[in-house]
């Protein structure tokens, strides 16, 4: 489990950003810091540790399914992350155009509100 921790924790700050993943846990206290641990194990290290899928592709399926799960919190985060790694604009957009496909047109315009935010913050 420790191994899977250390994949984990290495997996997740490449992704969303060491100052954020250290402040996650600076605030962590006992009743939310259990949840933090196994979810970095189980989440990042089980998950985005298997090295089957690259985290590029990984990031533009996240998208996917957490936009379709309209959870835009979220969604902002794995954006963030995604374009950490390597996703262009050109396949945002793309992943954007699926999630209307399937998910629905009102889901699509929340996620490109947040993409637009996050394009222009990222200067991408």
């Amino acid at each position: 489990m420790d191994n899977m921790f250390e994949t984990g924790l290495a997996k997740r700050k490449g992704t969303l950003g060491a100052d954020y993943v250290e402040k996650t846990f600076e605030n962590a206290d006992d009743f939310n810091r259990p949840f933090q641990e196994a979810m970095t194990a189980w989440c990042w290290g089980f998950g985005w540790g298997d090295e089957a899928i690259d985290a590029k592709t990984r990031s533009m399926m996240n998208l996917t399914m957490i936009g379709a799960l309209g959870k835009m919190h979220e969604w902002e985060l794995h954006c963030r992350g995604a374009i950490r790694n390597g996703v262009s604009k050109d396949e945002l957009r793309a992943i954007l155009h699926v999630i209307g496909i399937y998910c629905g047109v009102p889901q699509a315009l929340e996620c490109f509100r947040v993409a637009q935010k996050v394009v222009e913050e990222e200067q991408l």
